[in-house]
């Protein structure tokens, strides 16, 4: 009787798991339509009045995303004012929507990591999980992956789509 072998355990490849890297945090949308007179105008003195009043507390470690769905002009200053009222209590804060918000954690999150310990690896970048890791995840690991690693697969170590190998130097 053959002896059955498990070849993904023997093998160098080392995966790399984007759902470690998903803050799981809280999120909040803010949207400064709750702030606009008439879903038009910021009126800026009702808006510092707003501002000074709040409670800022309730983004305790949260990531929150300032958004405006109301066709309006937003004043530059109104989400600065907004971050640096939010930025103490929250985890991270960003003007922009849910996606944005998602690709800035990621981007936090990435930015980390030590790729040298990919140095000349055959990297597998894990698919399809509980978590809504977004596809711009998994281009930035692939483009920070490319100096180091010697091939990076998608999918499982078992079942791997190819998306690079080093170029192998040509004798002529």
């Amino acid at each position: 009787m053959d002896k059955i072998t498990n070849r993904v355990a023997q093998s160098t490849l080392i995966s790399l798991d984007l759902e470690e890297y998903y803050h799981k945090g809280h999120r909040v949308i803010y949207d400064l339509k709750q702030n606009l007179w008439q879903e038009l105008i910021l009126k800026e003195k009702d808006f510092r009045a707003f501002i000074k009043e709040y409670d800022w507390s309730q983004f305790q470690d949260c990531n929150v995303a300032l958004i405006c769905s109301a066709d309006a002009i937003i004043p530059t200053w109104a989400y600065m004012l907004l971050v640096s009222k939010i930025a103490p209590y929250a985890n991270l804060v960003i003007v922009g929507n849910e996606l944005a918000l998602e690709q800035a954690l990621f981007q936090q999150a990435l930015s980390k990591i030590d790729f040298t310990q990919y140095n000349q690896s055959k990297v597998v970048v894990k698919g399809c999980g509980k978590f809504p890791v977004p596809s711009f995840a998994y281009g930035e690991i692939t483009r920070l992956l490319l100096p180091y690693a010697a091939s990076i697969m998608y999918g499982e170590p078992c079942s791997t789509v190819p998306v690079y190998k080093i170029p192998v130097a040509s004798s002529i």
